[in-house]
């Protein structure tokens, strides 16, 4: 068996409980836990318990702090799915919704979620569903505009708006 690899000297094990302390993230919670066991002094079994991992996680993590920071630890966050309309389309939607709609070619008076759904799937052959296209509309100032529902069980569809800027 190959002796354990070192960890860093400039940590210890109270500075990297305070970092701990100061995380958010449970998983961040326990590398930096495990790794302050073994700066105490505590076995690499030790630290393995007390992350909730075996002996080759405890490696890799030695591993990875010491190429960095603490901060080496922590898993990025990823960026998330890639939104379904690029720029072109997007740009294409706002124009349509700033225009209005032709009663007579697209069938409604106001654009809703909905029906600008349709909009974009007939131009472009995008598929996409209504919250997505809010939360693509959502940074550019448009606001989903809600009638209030009336009746026992109806629901109203919200009309795209533009608040004022006051």
């Amino acid at each position: 068996m190959s002796a354990a690899i070192p960890l860093r000297d400039d940590f210890d094990g109270p500075s990297l409980r305070a970092l701990a302390k100061g995380s958010r993230d449970p998983v961040d919670v326990c590398r930096l836990l495990a790794l302050a066991e073994i700066y105490d002094g505590g076995s690499r079994s030790e630290a393995a318990r007390v992350g909730g991992v075996g002996l080759q996680s405890i490696r890799d993590w030695v591993l990875r702090f010491n190429a960095g920071v603490p901060a080496a630890l922590i898993d990025a966050k990823t960026a998330g799915r890639k939104p379904k309309l690029a720029a072109a389309e997007l740009e294409a939607s706002v124009r349509v919704i700033e225009e209005g709609p032709l009663p007579a070619i697209h069938g409604v008076v106001r654009w809703r979620l909905v029906d600008l759904r349709q909009w974009v799937w007939e131009e472009f052959g995008i598929k996409t569903s209504v919250q997505s296209l809010s939360e693509q509309l959502r940074p550019l100032g448009y606001r989903k505009l809600s009638a209030r529902p009336f009746g026992r069980f109806r629901r109203a569809e919200g009309s795209l708006y533009r608040p004022s800027v006051s």
